[in-house]
């Protein structure tokens, strides 16, 4: 599902512009966007992701366009296999 998280460019010859995230399913974007934001506060798995992100000196909003992404893998993968979210497990992968 293309849901528009990936960073494209607006780049043309000598300019070199802003990456910025667009595209995509912009009502997937903003669901998962509240969702992310709401986990890196409050998710331990994101969390913890989000706040390395930020120890490494990645601003705030590209540190959740991050989580976005990993909170779509593991929706993903708990699809795939259809699994429920599970905390014991999701730590140790982590």
């Amino acid at each position: 599902m293309l849901v528009g998280v990936a960073p494209l460019n607006r780049d043309s010859g000598k300019m070199r512009g802003r990456r910025m995230v667009w595209g995509g399913r912009a009502s997937v974007r903003q669901a998962l966007y509240m969702a992310a934001l709401v986990a890196a506060h409050r998710n331990p798995v994101i969390q913890t992701f989000y706040e390395r992100l930020l120890a490494s000196g990645k601003k705030k909003k590209v540190a959740l366009v991050a989580c976005m992404r990993k909170l779509l893998c593991i929706l993903n993968a708990m699809i795939r296999a259809k699994q429920p979210w599970d905390d014991s497990r999701a730590l140790q992968v982590s």
